[in-house]
């Protein structure tokens, strides 16, 4: 094979031009053109950058193991730049993987256990049992289900929804029970029964303040407009009339179209319902304790002869926590909270619900005693971590309803 080289080619210099040609170096081409001669070593370094083999007997081994090493560390440089960006990118969107993969484990498992119950209920109704498990919804859901205290507590400890997690800045699943278990007064661990109830109040609640949020921002996107479309103009009449606001002062709109701090809620829901367990909260939904002197409501026992109020009942328990928003937002009782919370709006402070339990005093009969045990209650279970509290966004509309 040697001697046909030799024949072939008279220098070891030809070989590498013969290359060169093979493969149409363009750098040597060029050179060529110009009359420029090229050394040995400066035609073996334009070989190796083009990635050609060199014969041989290749001569300046340093110089080319040089180059060799120059373009093996800028092509490990450019490896190393792709996989830190690479890593960064993956943690950047770990967050939004993880929200969705929640999303999908949410989804799945409640709809399962809503199907679940579902099928039990049918069940029994072919068996002619007379106690009614579904009920019809007065507002949002085809359906109400009322789950046991143990199965609850396991639907959301298959959705790994804990209380601790929240406090972390967990998201809260927007998972819907529509009645209160009728057994929670027989969780024997009083911690337990309260983690339970706040677990069911707080995507309920949350819902509500993320609705009323969204009209706030529309709000003041059409206050910001100088001409407002035919909708924005009947949408804004619906909310005086939601707001009761008869002379619809667009001022009184914005103090009233407002949230009400997480933990003031949970405080009376569970000041009013003895958390969870009274039989208002049990039999109609009633988390407020709400009055009313209309034929729907539940006479309480032991009643002064002389009062003819009942304590309103609702078909589902959002209904109760949308009436007691509307209430505190609407009612002439509460200005002054809705006062006081205006004012942290107007001086960028956060809504706290421990600051704004003195303007609720008028709630009850008992007064300044009634702010006290409110203060007690924020206090005692830390419920002011809720404040900052989200609902996990979720492509459901309504989420899903227990």
């Amino acid at each position: 094979m040697s001697k046909k080289i030799e024949v072939l080619f008279k220098s070891y210099r030809d070989q590498l031009l013969h290359l060169a040609k093979i493969y149409s170096i363009v750098e040597i081409k060029s050179y060529a053109r110009s009359s420029k001669r090229l050394t040995v070593s400066q035609l073996e370094l334009l070989l190796i950058k083009n990635h050609i083999k060199l014969p041989i007997n290749r001569s300046s081994d340093k110089a080319i193991a040089r180059q060799e090493l120059k373009e093996n560390s800028l092509r490990n440089l450019y490896l190393s730049i792709c996989l830190v960006f690479f890593i960064g990118f993956v943690i950047g969107m770990r967050p939004y993987i993880k929200n969705k993969v929640d999303e999908v484990k949410f989804t799945y498992v409640a709809e399962e256990y809503k199907s679940n119950k579902v099928g039990k209920i049918q069940k029994k109704k072919e068996k002619k049992i007379d106690e009614p498990e579904i009920l019809k919804s007065e507002t949002e859901y085809d359906n109400t289900i009322s789950l046991n205290s143990q199965t609850a507590l396991n639907l959301f400890d298959d959705l790994g929804y804990d209380l601790k997690g929240v406090r972390a800045g967990q998201k809260v699943k927007p998972i819907y029970l529509t009645k209160l278990p009728k057994d929670i007064k027989s969780l024997g661990n009083t911690n337990q029964k309260r983690e339970l109830f706040i677990k069911i109040l707080l995507p309920l609640i949350l819902d509500e303040n993320a609705k009323i949020t969204k009209d706030r921002k529309k709000l003041f996107k059409i206050l910001g407009k100088n001409f407002n479309t035919a909708g924005e103009r009947v949408w804004l009449r619906r909310r005086f009339k939601e707001y009761k606001i008869e002379d619809k002062d667009l001022s009184k709109l914005k103090i009233r179209m407002d949230i009400v701090p997480v933990s003031l809620a949970l405080a009376q829901a569970a000041n009013e319902s003895g958390w969870g367990t009274s039989r208002f909260a049990l039999e109609g939904n009633a988390l407020f304790g709400q009055w009313t002197w209309s034929k729907k409501g539940i006479s309480p026992k032991n009643k002064d002869p002389n009062k003819t109020h009942k304590v309103l009942q609702f078909q589902i328990l959002k209904a109760s926590v949308r009436a007691y928003k509307n209430n505190l937002n609407t009612h002439n009782a509460y200005k002054d909270f809705r006062t006081a919370r205006a004012e942290m709006r107007q001086e960028n402070k956060e809504i706290n619900g421990l600051k704004l339990t003195k303007h609720i005093k008028n709630y009850a009969a008992i007064g300044e005693k009634y702010v006290e045990i409110l203060e007690n209650i924020i206090v005692k279970n830390s419920l002011t971590d809720f404040d900052k509290a989200n609902l996990l966004p979720t492509n459901l509309k309504k989420g899903v309803a227990l």
